[in-house]
């Protein structure tokens, strides 16, 4: 039997460890640090809050419009429809939104500490 070895391809991304030591080794490098850490926890508590708030609207949604929560589709009361499929997309589109801009914020920032 032979044994076959699976790579990813080589990419020019510089490894985060050479980044992170060359960020470290300056005080402006350790302001981007800074700065990258406050971006993200701020991106983290915008989407959070975001997330929360259109979850704390499906109740009001159906304190909203009389006689919706009684509605049945296709059997399954309406709130337990928007609350079971209505939930799910919203997440992932919390996750991709905290992901694209996390992924943003981070390459800002290596441009940053490469240019230093």
């Amino acid at each position: 039997m032979t044994r076959v070895r699976v790579t990813a391809p080589r990419t020019a991304a510089r490894p985060a460890k050479e980044t992170r030591e060359a960020a470290q080794d300056s005080e402006v490098g350790q302001v981007f640090v800074r700065s990258l850490i406050r971006s993200q926890l701020r991106l983290a508590l915008v989407v959070a809050a975001g997330f929360l708030l259109i979850l704390g609207a499906f109740p009001l949604l159906l304190a909203a419009v009389p006689g919706l929560a009684e509605t049945r589709v296709a059997g399954i009361p309406f709130d337990w429809l928007l609350l079971g499929a209505g939930i799910y997309p919203l997440i992932g589109l919390s996750a991709w939104l905290y992901i694209r801009t996390a992924a943003r914020n981070e390459a800002r920032y290596r441009d940053l500490a490469e240019d230093q």
